[in-house]
């Protein structure tokens, strides 16, 4: 163990010192913090807030991860059942944040567009797919090259106003003989949170069209209930709000479509009934249930790598973190207004992040961090995201920076 580094304070005991009251800075200091050491330890002198993009790691992952590197060094024969262990730990963590059914539904996957990509090879012909103009790049990239090799038959829809999304820009499009509808919960360029998620998710099944819903900019930040959405597909990670880094990412599937009636290209032998059994038969054994979406050998430290992330977030509680970010929302919107400065949409409109529109967005998120501020920009957009990790005083000067640095491109 890294003698710098010794095991750290238990998430659970310094969730429990909390109580269960409302979030407030002088409690996160006391028992939140100490959690974080290291990645505040490394950004001192630093306005961290692009916490949309990569999460701020706790001290326990480093740990989480020598763990599971353990077993291969110590005791081989027995690894691949205490990485299992591990891997059956981290669908039961991710059904119970996303109000999965059971942990059978999630299918853990290297990145949300392995998921993507497992169910359009669900289909044996070209079908037609609609999406939002909006999508995160990968996701976008995957349906333009099916379109463009004639597997899927793609239609984007662009927001008519403001750059927000009403649920009438996808209703007609869903009308015209959609079988798939492709759609972020919260969207990466803008923040907008899909709050008429339930019209149309109704509005595609009356039509016997499916939805895979993207949660990475939701979950971990805004509570998802996918049972309660009656959502067909949805596809996430870890890398950003849950605080586990790239590769711990996951597909959902209702438990309608675990029946055996859905089957993909995407396959391996951990798909098969019993991989570790090494038969051979004429035809594919797969496995029943949500095992049968799995592929080959997969990466086993992401599961490691997301245990804290996951493990805080359920402690802390998704509501009270939920609840805590819209009051940093709202503090941001009036330090922002205050100076002057629009931005887009309303804290209710929101995932955790504010949008702020400028023609020279990526220009100002470099000058910004040179000033010590970290932000970026997408498509003319600066995107500012506080978390429990920052304070106000961090927001009034992140402000105040951006402030002065527009003034002088005026």
């Amino acid at each position: 163990m890294n003698a710098k580094h010794p095991i750290t304070d238990s998430i659970e005991r310094h969730s429990l010192a909390l109580g269960s009251g409302e979030l407030d800075e002088q409690q996160i200091n006391l028992h939140i913090r100490p959690l974080f050491s290291r990645s505040l330890q490394y950004s001192q002198n630093v306005i961290y807030l692009a916490n949309h993009s990569l999460g701020r790691a706790l001290d326990q992952t480093e740990n989480d991860v020598k763990e599971g590197l353990g077993h291969w060094y110590t005791d081989r024969e027995n690894a691949w059942d205490m990485w299992l262990e591990e891997v059956a730990a981290f669908r039961q963590r991710v059904a119970t944040l996303i109000h999965a059914p059971k942990s059978d539904c999630v299918v853990p996957k290297t990145s949300a567009g392995q998921g993507l990509r497992t169910i359009l090879n669900c289909y044996d012909q070209p079908i037609k797919v609609i999406t939002s103009a909006d999508e995160f790049n990968s996701i976008d990239h995957i349906l333009k090259v099916y379109a463009q090799r004639g597997r899927i038959h793609l239609k984007r829809i662009e927001p008519k106003i403001n750059r927000y999304y009403q649920i009438e820009d996808f209703l007609k499009a869903i009308q015209e003989g959609t079988e798939l509808v492709v759609v972020s919960m919260v969207l990466f360029t803008t923040g907008q949170l899909l709050s008429d998620l339930p019209s149309l998710i109704k509005a595609a099944h009356d039509q016997g069209a499916k939805v895979l819903l993207d949660l990475y900019h939701a979950v971990g930040i805004v509570p998802v209930d996918v049972a309660d959405l009656d959502i067909d597909f949805a596809i996430g990670g870890s890398y950003k709000y849950l605080r586990g880094g790239p590769g711990a990412s996951w597909l959902y599937l209702h438990p309608r479509h675990l029946d055996g009636t859905l089957e993909t290209l995407d396959s391996g032998w951990f798909a098969q009934a019993n991989p570790f059994a090494f038969e051979r038969h004429q035809s594919p054994q797969l496995a029943d249930g949500g095992n049968r979406f799995l592929e080959s050998t997969p990466a086993i430290l992401p599961f490691y790598q997301a245990r804290a992330g996951l493990k805080f977030t359920l402690s802390i509680g998704i509501d009270r973190l939920h609840r805590y970010s819209l009051q940093q929302q709202k503090d941001l919107e009036e330090l922002l207004q205050n100076n002057g400065i629009p931005f887009l949409g309303r804290m209710e409109e929101r995932g955790a992040f504010i949008a702020i529109p400028h023609q020279q967005a990526q220009l100002i998120a470099d000058r910004l961090e040179n000033n010590g501020v970290i932000c970026d920009a997408r498509e003319g957009l600066l995107r500012f995201c506080p978390d429990l990790l920052n304070t106000r005083e961090e927001l009034i000067i992140a402000v105040e920076k951006l402030a002065e640095i527009q003034n002088q491109l005026r």
